[in-house]
């Protein structure tokens, strides 16, 4: 079956970037939307192994190679733009301007286009037009200081807060939103993403419990940073860990009787105080079966105790695999297509294209005659 997805009938035409902007094509491609994505004819040196690897982020794509430094290829790009309804791009404020393709020409050309920007600072403000990646993003919102061991410096984890839950997940969200709108108004405008902007608001809840008093300005020590005894991970002999989150107290009850401790041992358990000496019992007990041990102890049980998978161990889960949570494509397993419609299901449509594949396809449908495409395909 042929999956439409509930943005089947939208265009959407991205320009090629890194980290937030593919991950965003990429959504919006699984949810059926038709994603043009426009790259710069670069020769791949150097780190080709890493780029076909982030390849299967380009999935769900068309693609069409248009050198943006030659004025008639600014001009396809900007047809192309004007064939859309929406429109990602991620570099620093001013490139797509200077390319004269920035949201004036692109709005002008095309009303209804909704023309999405994702930066790290935004396009305003002191920083605008400074460098930086996720790790720099997370150390001005607040969020990388609230992560990691008490004690110990903080932590980052991978690049999956700002590129990607703050960038891409909020650039889609506003995208969506923005086709929602122009749908009633007829009317687009520009997406501001902003990844300081957005990874604010995810902690959004933490600074709710910081303001009522409820959360330590520091790290490791409050009840959902790994300060908690009943909220963390733990090493089990072999070396492995299991992932330990028994809020509640009837959880708590069971976690404590499966992994065999009395218990008495455990009174006043949301008193930081005892943390500490709490850790130290369940450290002990935990390290006296392995993983799979403990996975048969916890099995079936509602003590929110799992083991910590790696990267390729997460496909086999008997659970992910139920629900078909990762998917094979060509040969390449993935991550499957979320989340889950009843009646108008994403899907894998297809694996990433070759680059430029598509581009007199595309260059056709917007009007270019054979004898100028013959051109812009030779220049790039």
């Amino acid at each position: 079956m042929t999956c439409a997805g509930p943005l089947h009938g939208y265009r959407i035409v991205e320009f090629a970037g890194k980290g937030p902007g593919p991950l965003c094509g990429m959504l919006l491609g699984d949810m059926g939307a038709e994603v043009i994505r426009i790259e710069r004819p670069v020769e791949r040196t150097g780190g080709r192994q890493s780029d076909e690897a982030l390849d299967i982020v380009h999935r769900n794509r068309r693609s069409v190679v248009l050198d943006l430094r030659q004025p008639q290829a600014r001009i396809a790009a900007l047809r192309i733009a004007a064939s859309a309804d929406g429109l990602i791009e991620g570099f620093r404020p001013g490139v797509m301007e200077r390319l004269g393709l920035g949201p004036e020409a692109c709005l002008s050309a095309n009303p209804r286009l909704v023309y999405g920007r994702v930066t790290g600072w935004g396009q305003t403000g002191p920083l605008a037009a400074r460098a930086g990646h996720d790790i720099n993003y997370l150390g001005l919102t607040g969020a990388l200081h609230a992560i990691g061991p008490s004690g110990g410096a903080p932590v980052p984890p991978l690049n999956l807060i700002a590129d990607y839950g703050g960038g891409a997940m909020y650039l889609a969200f506003g995208l969506v939103c923005g086709l929602l709108e122009a749908k009633t108004s007829g009317k687009g405008q520009v997406i501001d993403a902003a990844m300081t902007d957005a990874v604010s608001s995810l902690m959004t809840p933490i600074h709710g419990l910081h303001n009522a008093g409820l959360w330590q300005d520091k790290r490791g020590v409050n009840l959902l940073d790994g300060g908690a005894s009943f909220y963390g991970v733990y090493e089990t002999r072999d070396g492995g860990h299991m992932a330990v989150g028994p809020i509640e107290p009837a959880f708590f009850v069971e976690f404590i009787q499966r992994l065999g401790l009395p218990e008495d041992e455990f009174a006043e358990r949301m008193n930081p105080a005892n943390w500490p000496a709490h850790r130290i019992l369940i450290q002990a007990a935990f390290r006296q079966k392995t993983r799979a041990a403990w996975e048969g102890v916890f099995e079936g049980s509602d003590a929110c105790v799992t083991p910590v998978l790696s990267l390729s161990e997460a496909p086999q889960h008997p659970h992910n695999q139920a629900r078909g949570t990762f998917a094979e494509v060509n040969g390449v397993v993935q991550p499957a297509i979320a989340p889950r419609f009843s009646r108008t299901p994403g899907g894998v449509r297809s694996a990433p294209p070759q680059t430029g594949v598509d581009g007199r396809a595309v260059l056709e449908e917007v009007g270019f005659a054979p004898g100028e495409i013959d051109e812009l395909l030779e220049s790039d």
